[in-house]
């Protein structure tokens, strides 16, 4: 209920629930309160209304919940007292204390004001609440065990990892620790892969690859010399189907992509961990250099934060910051090698042109024009002419020709002038969105200012165009067979072939690649007219349009859609 009385309808629900016999069933003397002290609201209604003792409840003024500016307001929470055997023995031990007697179950946080920053609160037009339990720590209590790792549905996964690796949990807490990281870890990996995510070396992906590889660690720290995680993860989807149905479904793509990585994982770990401990044997301190922790994760794949991890293990140290400084430098030299296979002069040339000029691409619509040359470059510097037999670079005004991007090669054909031609065999865009005519002069001259006539190479564009069309159709095709997880990861669009990077867990099998090509193949036969259309983002969406991960776009995006292939995409298609 949102509005002046909303206390009074989330705080004896909360207390209902709680103490009901039909639901929890908590004995109401092991409940306590606490609230904000000048909350004279929520005070009232604890006594008045659900008819707790007073004595159990405690006013602090830390029960204020805001995080700077913003909403905020006070809070009431609930506390269970577990006995004396969590607590910490010390007189006048109650809620607020660092022991594990009083836990917290349930809280209701009023958001009555809003906070300009600076600590003036004004009420809030709209007052709501934010209200629950902590399901895990319910069902700590509800059980009556000391942690979450002693819930029977958790329980039962570490109880599967101590079986396959022939140790008991509590018998040592080296053990313990490792059998309640691989029990936590496959948790964690089960629901992610479940929900889309796949093992990579970013972003999310990388999140789960780490978890992946720390309790396959783990495992071996428990002496399981075997892939055991999918194993493990067949009791998380036993104990968690009933919940998450989806899990059962997904079944067997969980299993095969944990497959996967553990044993993607095995062949870095075993020979990584032996390089590791020689080094950190030969080792004269407790530091190992920086430049074998870096060694290990440039050369043999093995991760920084493993290392990290075995070192404390070993009471030793790395300089992590003498690594990160090898590692910028590798990214420096990785970069300077790319400018030096293909990085071109005129990027970073102002050409004698203002910033604000842009070449308009009229390419989608006609494949030859009259244009204008703005500037020529000859030898990497801006000239005012090229004669024949000249490699050069032209920027127009505006062009017919697809300059390379988003995986797809750049157009060929002429620049006609009154006084020679221009061959070209690329185009290139630079960022301020000039678009760079690259090719030979083949006859007479060309000058800045000429008004020439730009030719595409229609054969040669069409093949590109049959390509780029193939390669959406090839991108459905992936998905029905292999499953929605598949995702655009790159690609190379030719007039010749295509190359198409994307997410997956394994290479294809030589049925699933018939399968691929049998479904592309039939579309290509229905003949399907292809759809380009410009409309705003939110509609694309709603339209199922697919969007490249971590791709930037823009309030207005272009939609090719080609049967039941539906993509954002500033290519060149067939109609």
């Amino acid at each position: 209920s949102i509005g002046d009385y909303f206390k009074a309808e989330a705080i004896p629900f909360a207390w209902e629930f709680l103490t009901s016999p039909e639901w929890i069933g908590f004995d109401k003397d092991k409940l306590y309160i606490s609230v904000y002290t000048d909350d004279e609201e929520a005070y009232r209604i604890w006594t008045e209304v659900c008819h707790v003792d007073p004595s159990h409840i405690l006013k602090t003024d830390d029960n204020f919940w805001e995080i700077g500016e913003g909403p905020g307001g006070p809070d009431s929470e609930i506390f269970y007292d577990r006995g004396e055997k969590y607590g910490c023995g010390k007189p006048g031990c109650t809620v607020g204390c660092d022991c594990d007697r009083y836990m917290e179950v349930w809280n209701n946080v009023f958001s009555q004001f809003d906070n300009d920053g600076n600590g003036n609160y004004t009420e809030l037009k709209q007052k709501n609440i934010d209200t629950g339990m902590g399901l895990e720590r319910l069902a700590c209590v509800v059980q009556g065990v000391g942690s979450l790792f002693d819930v029977d549905t958790v329980r039962n996964i570490t109880n599967k990892v101590s079986e396959i690796a022939g140790k008991h949990y509590g018998d040592s807490e080296k053990t313990d620790i490792s059998l309640r990281v691989v029990t936590d870890h496959i948790r964690s990996t089960v629901m992610m892969i479940c929900d889309g995510v796949i093992p990579s070396n970013e972003g999310r992906g990388y999140v789960l690859r780490r978890l992946l590889r720390r309790a396959a660690r783990h495992g071996k720290l428990l002496g399981i010399d075997r892939p055991f995680l999918s194993e493990v993860a067949t009791t998380v989807i036993n104990e968690s189907g009933g919940a998450y149905p989806e899990l059962i479904e997904k079944q067997k793509y969980i299993h095969k992509v944990i497959e996967n990585e553990e044993a993607s994982f095995n062949k870095t770990i075993d020979s990584g961990l032996n390089i590791l401990h020689e080094r950190i044997a030969a080792a004269n301190s407790k530091e190992l250099p920086a430049a074998d922790a870096f060694q290990l994760y440039d050369t043999y794949g093995f991760p920084i934060d493993l290392t990290l991890e075995i070192l404390e293990e070993q009471g030793m140290t790395t300089n992590r910051e003498e690594f990160d400084r090898l590692m910028n430098e590798q990214r420096e030299r990785a970069r300077e090698d790319r400018k030096k296979m293909g990085d071109l002069g005129w990027q970073s040339e102002d050409l004698g042109l203002d910033k604000s000029i842009k070449t308009r691409f009229d390419g989608y619509e006609t494949l030859g024009e009259a244009a204008k040359v703005l500037a020529i470059v000859n030898e990497g510097e801006p000239s005012g002419a090229a004669a024949k037999g000249e490699k050069i670079t032209v920027v127009l005004d505006h062009t017919p020709f697809y300059a390379e991007m988003g995986g797809q090669i750049g157009d060929h054909g002429i620049l006609e002038g009154k006084n020679g031609v221009v061959t070209v065999s690329d185009v290139q865009k630079t960022k301020d969105g000039k678009y760079m005519h690259i090719g030979v002069v083949t006859e007479g001259e060309i000058s800045v200012e000429d008004e020439v006539q730009a030719k595409v190479d229609a054969e040669y564009r069409q093949s590109i165009c049959r390509a780029h069309t193939s390669t959406h159709l090839l991108q459905k095709a992936l998905r029905k067979v292999l499953g929605d997880h598949v995702e655009q990861a790159g690609s190379y669009t030719a007039n010749d072939h295509i190359r198409f990077d994307f997410t997956h867990f394994a290479a294809l099998t030589p049925e699933e690649l018939a399968q691929v090509e049998a479904l592309v193949n039939e579309d290509i036969l229905a003949g399907y007219p292809v759809i380009t259309e410009e409309m705003g983002i939110d509609e694309a969406k709603k339209k199922g349009a697919m969007a490249l991960f971590g791709e930037k776009y823009g309030a207005v995006v272009r939609v090719v859609q080609a049967g039941d292939s539906v993509e954002l995409c500033g290519g060149t298609h067939l109609d």
